[in-house]
């Protein structure tokens, strides 16, 4: 059993406010996940993550300007920049090179480690304390994410699609560590600059490495469905799903938060199977299983 990150929210109605908008953004990025997929059979991976990263932080810092929100002290400044390096920058390069590279279902899987991933680095650091179904929880956590690693529908595809698989663990790992990271920021920045900042710090590296790929893409030839991709990932993956995580993270904590997107898994492996025709298998079910398992018992 973990101990809560923050005291618990007694007002009723914004106990449900927060539930519903955190069910609100585990569909968006259960649906993302197709989203992004489709998006890339027409341009390159970094192209496509370095212009919606470059959309959304914009519009946050618009709307941040709007609402006359004063920028942070230098010192916390520059620590949201620098964590949005590792939050936006890497952990978006490594999530969408990764989806490029597996099918969007097992993906979704992989990243339903986050929580317990969060779960460990909160324990290393102080945050959480972590008994015996802690522990037993996180174990089963890593035996299902290696099942859905290994457990594509063909021997051919499975060595196709372990890259993709590892590089998605890879950023479910940077979005752990980043989460952890920026909860003290929560409760001294407004979630829109935090989100605007962060995003920002991000899209910078992102825009240097996507620089090639860039200039190779032939914009004007884009289809209405690769602009709309691109809107979705930029509008509602980006800016209205990272505000209600951030209300979630300074409400409830970074553990408690993270517990809604076991929901991911579920709507991205439906959505997968009928907008991309990717048909489950049992192997990654059966890992899905246990690490939602696993996840219950840290939350015990």
């Amino acid at each position: 059993m973990m101990a809560p990150d923050t005291a618990p929210d007694h007002a009723p109605h914004r106990r449900w406010v927060t539930d519903a908008l955190l069910l609100l953004m585990a569909t968006i990025w259960g649906v993302n996940f197709s989203v992004v997929k489709y998006g890339l059979r027409f341009m390159e991976p970094l192209a496509f993550n370095a212009v919606r990263v470059v959309l959304a932080g914009v519009t946050l810092l618009v709307i941040a300007r709007v609402r006359g929100l004063p920028l942070p002290p230098r010192r916390q400044l520059w620590s949201l920049l620098a964590l949005g390096v590792l939050g936006h920058g890497v952990y978006q390069a490594l999530f969408v090179e990764g989806v490029a590279h597996t099918r969007a279902g097992n993906a979704s899987l992989v990243m339903a480690a986050t929580p317990a991933l969060i779960a460990i680095l909160g324990r290393l650091l102080g945050v959480e304390r972590l008994h015996a179904r802690g522990y037993l929880g996180i174990a089963l956590s890593i035996i299902g994410i290696a099942a859905v690693m290994g457990g594509s529908a063909s021997a051919e595809e499975r060595d196709a699609s372990l890259l993709g698989d590892a590089l998605i663990l890879a950023s479910s790992a940077s979005w752990a560590t980043y989460t952890v990271l920026l909860k003290p920021h929560t409760h001294h920045v407004d979630g829109v600059q935090v989100s605007a900042l962060t995003l920002i710090g991000g899209a910078v590296p992102l825009v240097v490495f996507s620089l090639p790929s860039i200039v190779r893409t032939d914009w004007t030839a884009l289809p209405i469905g690769a602009w709309g991709s691109i809107t979705y990932g930029a509008f509602l993956a980006l800016v209205v799903a990272y505000l209600i995580w951030y209300r979630g993270i300074r409400l409830i904590g970074p553990t408690r938060t993270s517990m809604f997107s076991n929901l991911q898994p579920i709507i991205a492996v439906l959505v997968a199977w009928m907008a991309l025709g990717e048909t489950p298998t049992p192997a990654p079910g059966v890992g899905a299983a246990a690490v939602m398992a696993g996840l219950l018992l840290t939350r015990t």
